[in-house]
C-alpha cells in the first residue's frame, strides 16, 4: 500500500510539472511583447515564479524516488523527457 501511494505521488508530481512547464511556455512567449512596463514586469515575474515551482516540484521528485530502484529511474527519466527538463 506503501509504495502505492509513493507511485501516486510521484504521479502527482509529475504532472504538476506538466501543468508548470505549459504555464511557464505561456509566459514566456508573452515576455517583452506588451508595450507597457508595467505589464511586461508582472509578466516576467510571473515567469520566475514558475520556474522556481518547477525547480521545488523537481527537488521534492527527486528525494521522493526510491535509491535502489532502476525502474523508478526510467519512469522519472521519460517524464522528465515529456515536460521538457
Amino acid at each position: 500500500m506503501v509504495d502505492e501511494y509513493a507511485h501516486g505521488r510521484r504521479d502527482g508530481l509529475r504532472l504538476a510539472l506538466s501543468i508548470l512547464a505549459a504555464e511557464e511556455a505561456k509566459w514566456a512567449a508573452l515576455l517583452g511583447e506588451s508595450p507597457s512596463w508595467r505589464t511586461n514586469a508582472i509578466r516576467e515575474v510571473r515567469h520566475k515564479t514558475l520556474q522556481v515551482a518547477q525547480k521545488r516540484i523537481q527537488t521534492v521528485l527527486n528525494r521522493s524516488k526510491p535509491k535502489d530502484d532502476a525502474a523508478v529511474d526510467a519512469e522519472l527519466a521519460s517524464a522528465l523527457e515529456k515536460v521538457g527538463l
